[in-house]
């Protein structure tokens, strides 16, 4: 906040303009004012909290060897502060983000000596890494080949009453999901699901939570479906199609329970006997490149299910895609969520670093007195902290306990399935809901916290229920 408004004006200097040329308006910028009040509080809570960090690592960096309660303390303090930037999004008072945070506290585990340089490189999963960006890069051609605009343009065809777009917009958005990184295809399907609807002149808003909803809940069912459980699948060693066989009723049973929450809440759009208008988008594709796009993407669900390592067919898979001449390598290279792969290398760092430090015999024996062995303790766990500190960061809080579990393979699907799930509780649950609802408001599309709440909690509730049961 400035003391004063900063206007920005148009100065019309009246200057002579060459013969035949047309007189220019130069734009000023009037000169922005000191900070004030609460934005010198900012900088002043900005400036202490990098001052204190860097003081605190020179200092440790310094010491020839450190006591072991400052080392826990100095681990305990690096985890805690990023966590909590993680949570609320960005350090107040300056830019730095969740991913600068993740990189920041990873950095300061091996400045502060908790990790060494060795430790922190082998605490990163290089092979969670490869399976996301060949899922990044696979989605990016079929974006590119216009897949999404096919998708979306079949629907709207074929769907003559408004609870049948509805049913397309879920099985769509939950299926695709099942395979893709459910984030990807929010960010595919947001603009065209709007577009289609208000173009049919129908309410939006039921048709973008149902988008939401679905993808987090399709996502649930593989490996591949979502950043979490890609991480998942990486520590356990399930294999995809034992994974997809135990997740995939669940994911099937929550797509039908969107459905029928979304149609009950808002009757008056579905409840009825319109029908739709007749407008079908006209979709963009490149037939070459699609045809090779899903040639490689049935491929690599081929091979997942077949028993091959998912990383490796997925870097395979998305490296043998750069090799189109349809398109250039550096339209994909755009594609692709650059930030999200350093926030999860930052995170590995960051948990290794407390985990080493603090996560001893002692605290292990005392998860084990939470009975996280038992499905609904760990459900209502992982439920919790996902929707304090998002899912991805909540499973990695959780890894260190799940692994050493007398059986951890179905502490692994709970963990999945919880994790996954509790995105659906409210707007700021998960990355997908915030695309959609980020994408909605370009255009004129505004979904209230209330709108959302009202069925995503319930929906959560029954879902996590419902995962439970089938996984005990």
């Amino acid at each position: 906040m400035l003391c004063r408004k900063v206007r920005t004006s148009l100065h019309h200097r009246r200057s002579r303009p060459e013969h035949g040329q047309p007189r220019l308006y130069h734009r000023r910028r009037v000169k922005p004012k000191r900070p004030c009040g609460r934005g010198r509080r900012k900088l002043f809570v900005q400036y202490v909290f990098f001052a204190v960090a860097a003081a605190w690592a020179a200092r440790q960096c310094g010491a020839r060897a450190n006591p072991p309660g400052t080392s826990v303390l100095a681990a305990a303090l690096i985890f805690a502060a990023t966590y909590l930037v993680i949570a609320v999004g960005r350090l107040p008072g300056s830019r730095l983000d969740r991913t600068g945070a993740a990189l920041l506290g990873a950095s300061l585990m091996v400045a502060s000596g908790t990790l060494s340089l060795d430790e922190a490189y082998r605490a990163v999963d290089l092979e969670t890494l490869a399976l996301l960006l060949g899922m990044m890069i696979l989605v990016a051609n079929l974006r590119l080949a216009g897949f999404f605009h096919l998708a979306n343009a079949w629907v709207a065809r074929h769907a003559r009453h408004p609870l049948a777009l509805l049913a397309g917009v879920i099985i769509v958005s939950g299926g695709l999901s099942a395979f893709l990184v459910n984030d990807t295809v929010c960010l595919m399907l947001t603009p065209l699901v709007a577009e289609a609807t208000l173009a049919m002149r129908r309410n939006t808003v039921p048709y973008l939570l149902a988008l939401a909803m679905a993808s987090n809940i399709g996502s649930t069912a593989t490996i591949t479906g979502n950043p979490q459980n890609i991480m998942i699948g990486s520590f356990s060693h399930i294999p995809y199609g034992a994974f997809a066989a135990a997740l995939s009723p669940v994911a099937a049973v929550g797509l039908l329970l969107v459905l029928l929450l979304v149609a009950l809440v808002w009757r008056r759009e579905f409840l009825t006997h319109a029908r739709l208008a007749s407008v079908v988008p006209r979709p963009r594709w490149n037939r070459g490149l699609l045809f090779e796009s899903l040639a490689v993407a049935l491929g690599m669900v081929a091979c997942f299910f077949w028993g091959v390592a998912p990383a490796k067919v997925a870097i395979v898979g998305g490296a043998l895609l750069l090799l189109t001449p349809r398109v250039k390598p550096e339209r994909v290279y755009r594609e692709i969520d650059w930030p999200l792969l350093l926030l999860f290398a930052g995170l590995f760092i960051v948990v290794a670093g407390i985990e080493k430090a603090a996560l001893g015999p002692a605290a292990l024996a005392y998860a084990a007195q939470l009975k996280l062995d038992q499905p609904p303790v760990l459900a209502l766990v992982a439920g919790v902290l996902s929707n304090l500190v998002s899912n991805v960061p909540a499973v990695l809080v959780l890894k260190p306990f799940v692994q050493n579990l007398a059986d951890p393979r179905p502490g692994w699907l709970v963990l999945a399935m919880a994790s996954t799930l509790a995105g659906n509780l409210t707007i700021l649950g998960s990355v997908a809901n915030l695309i959609v609802v980020q994408r909605a408001r370009r255009h004129g599309i505004v979904i209230g916290f209330w709108s959302y709440f009202q069925i995503g909690a319930p929906l959560t509730l029954l879902t996590i229920a419902l995962g439970v049961w089938l996984l005990r």
